[in-house]
Parts: structure tokens; sequence; C-alpha cells
């Protein structure tokens, strides 16, 4: 991975080699040399001869995450805008924006698909590079921009009702996550509520909470909640619920102290069983948790209402045992056929 990360900024910005051997995580120079004419076969300094970096904006460095075609980056940015936080997410003109807290740094990220080139700009506006391998891997994970699609469209074409599905969305993505934490205290807000209800809490949840900008950036107002932030704070006019408050502090304190991690290389049994231990939280709500923050491509809601509603427009039997009995086909991935019947519905489900 650092090697990879080092060969982006080779390629694609004209920042100092130096700056580029630690920005990617190498502990010396030598060892920075040393890997990448093994991985590589040529000198750092050799790659740097064979290209021309592109240069951003001021303040910005821009790079270029490659995909397997085909992507549908359409359906992508209408999941995610019809659930963007306002002040930390905004979707405009094909493209992401939205703020990001790192461990070390902060700032914002800008993701623009171009499929004509199978490839994302991700453009970066950040206090300090020293979390960019992270940051693009969290960038990459939250556009699934490492799926391979012609191997779902190759199990999940096998039956025949979802085959026409994956017609006409070819190639599309789970929306993942940047912030677990984030993206749970989403689902925990959306449950037996509509999308835009969702988003009205959460944006209530973001003024009272969390972080201002220096100063706002177009919509982008404020940095998300920390879960420090969440666990002992005072949620009460805000909309929520007594039940809903104490999920959230839970969930809140629990990843504060470290014993839930919702990120990709946590245990996802581990992380799951802990998730339904806590108050409010059942199996869809840790499925759906599953699905975006912890990356499970198999992760899947049985239970959910927009799913059998999906299913029954499709002339397939919609009870419980019918649903998880013909899922079994779509093994290792009933979350893209998930994805794929929630998209078929359209603007009539109401998925936090």
């Amino acid at each position: 991975r650092r090697a990879q990360t080092a060969r982006l900024l080779i390629d694609q910005t004209a920042l100092p080699l130096t700056t580029v051997a630690f920005t990617a995580g190498f502990e010396s120079i030598r060892q920075f040399n040393d890997t990448m004419r093994t991985s590589f076969g040529c000198t750092p300094t050799a790659m740097r001869k064979q290209v021309k970096p592109g240069v951003a904006g001021a303040g910005e460095i821009a790079l270029r995450l490659r995909y397997r075609p085909p992507f549908a980056a359409g359906a992508l940015l209408a999941y995610l805008a019809t659930r963007a936080i306002p002040g930390v997410e905004e979707i405009s003109g094909g493209s992401y924006r939205r703020t990001v807290v790192m461990p070390r740094s902060r700032g914002i990220v800008t993701l623009e698909p171009h499929t004509d080139n199978a490839t994302v700009v991700l453009r970066l506006g950040f206090d300090d590079l020293i979390d960019l391998p992270l940051l693009v891997q969290h960038c990459r994970q939250l556009f699934d921009l490492d799926a391979d699609p012609m191997a779902i469209h190759e199990t999940l074409s096998t039956d025949a009702a979802l085959r026409p599905l994956l017609e006409t969305q070819p190639g599309l993505r789970i929306p993942g996550a940047i912030n677990g934490f984030e993206l749970a205290v989403r689902a925990i807000l959306g449950q037996q509520i509509s999308v835009a209800g969702a988003r009205t809490l959460a944006a209530r949840l973001v003024a009272k909470l969390g972080e201002p900008l220096a100063a706002p950036r177009g919509g982008l107002t404020h940095y998300f909640p920390t879960a420090a932030a969440v666990a002992d704070a005072d949620l009460a006019g805000i909309g929520l619920t007594g039940a809903r408050i104490a999920s959230l502090r839970a969930l809140a304190r629990s990843v504060a102290a470290g014993e839930i991690v919702l990120e990709r290389t946590a245990d996802r049994q581990e992380t799951t069983e802990r998730l339904l231990a806590l108050p409010g939280v059942g199996p869809w709500t840790a499925s759906y948790i599953a699905l975006r923050a912890l990356g499970d491509p198999d992760a899947f809601p049985a239970a959910d209402l927009g799913l059998r509603r999906a299913l029954e427009r499709l002339g397939r039997p919609a009870d419980a045992r019918s649903i998880v009995t013909m899922a079994e086909a779509w093994r290792p991935w009933r979350g893209y056929a998930t994805l794929h019947l929630w998209t078929s519905l359209a603007n009539q489900g109401a998925k936090p």
C-alpha cells in the first residue's frame, strides 16, 4: 500500500520526492528507494522523469483513483445525495464533496467520477498530508472502487428476477463510509422514519455538536461530531425520543472506548454482535452498518421493508422465510443484490 500511494503521488503531483516518501508512510529515504525499485523496477527519481505531474487548485492536490468498469456513477451519487448531511456533505455538478476528520489531519475532499477513462478524481484540501494513505483508502471504500463488477454480475445474473436490474444499472456499487461512526449514527437516526426526516435530525446533531469550519466552504460548515463529543452530550431539543438518545449515547460511548470499531479492518462478526448488544440496535440496523461501514458485501437486512416491496414488484414471494431462502443463491454478494432491489424502487423506499 505504501508503494502504491507513493507511485500515485509521483505520477500525479509535483510534491518533492522526500515529501512523497514520508507522506506514503516510509520511515527512511533508503527504504523508500529500495521498496520502489523492488516493486516497480526503477527508482523514484526515474519515475518522476517519466511523468509530468498535474497541479490542482491552490492548496489542493488532485489524484486519479482507478476502478474496474462498469461503474454506475449516477446511481451512487443519487443515493448519497438523498442522504447527504447538511453542513457536512454536498453533491452538485456530478461530484461529491464533504468535510473529513482523520486521526492527525482534517479538511475537505471532492470526488468526481469520470466514466470515460475509468477514474474518480480525488481533490484534497487538507491541512496536512500525513494521513494521505488512509484517506485515499477511505475514499476508495466510500465509492466502492475495489469492487469486481464482473464477478458480482456473474453470480447475481443467474437469478432471472435480478438479471434485468443488473442490466439497468451495470456496475452498481455499495455506498461505503469515510467515517464509520457517522454512518452508524445516521443508521440509528433513520430507524422507522423517512430519509428526509433522518437528514433533518442529522443536521440538527451536527449544528449542536459538530466543530464549525474556520469559514464556510460553500454548503460545508461543520465537521461531523466525534464519538467522544456525542457520548455525554445533552441531546434534548433536536427532536429525538428518549430511546433514540439512549441508543446514540451507548453507541458513542462504546466507540469512544474502543469497544466497537467501525472500520473495514474490524472483525465483522464480533462488531455485529457488539452492535446488537446496544439498546435500540436490531438486526436491520446492524446489517446496514455492516454493509456500508464494515464493507461486508454479503450483509443482508432480510426483514427490510423496501427489500420486500421490491421483491413483490418482481412477483417474488416476500415473506421472511422465502426471502432468506432465495438469497442463498446470491452469496457472497447479497449486499449488492439488496442495493439493486432498493435502487429498483427509485424514490419509493425509505432507507437511511
